[in-house]
């Protein structure tokens, strides 16, 4: 199975990160989506960019035929994700600063990265899970 899942909240993102960094060594690649929750009336996520980036992202990622792992992180509602103190966004880890982004995590560091504006274009996260 090329793709494997993980699915986190800024709850539980630490004991689930721990997982991810756990199976790396199996994966080519291993990728960390951070991302807004879907609003619970509509289904639909929040952030206009990430409707336009995940299908895009899950399309590039089913058809490798590398193993790859993503982590979703769900980063909450736009109130919560709008607090300069979100957890995400001052993680020296991280260090976000918008939504959708796509991280390459390699060595327990970030080797590569697609913000909000370029999340969405193919050639970018081809190049990306390629390491290039």
């Amino acid at each position: 199975m090329p793709l494997k899942l993980l699915d986190a909240t800024v709850s539980n993102f630490e004991s689930i990160f721990e997982k991810f960094i756990s199976e790396s060594t199996k994966n080519k690649a291993n990728l960390i989506l951070f991302l807004a929750d879907k609003d619970p009336s509509t289904s639909l996520s929040w952030c206009p960019d990430c409707v336009r980036a995940e299908p895009v992202i899950y399309k590039k990622l089913e058809a490798t035929s590398d193993d790859v792992a993503l982590l979703r992180a769900y980063v909450g509602d736009r109130p919560t994700w709008r607090n300069p103190p979100h957890p995400w966004r001052v993680d020296s880890r991280f260090k976000l600063t918008g939504v959708p982004t796509l991280i390459r995590w390699e060595n327990d560091a970030i080797t590569g990265r697609l913000e909000d504006h370029e999340a969405h274009v193919e050639k970018k996260i081809e190049a990306l899970v390629a390491g290039k």
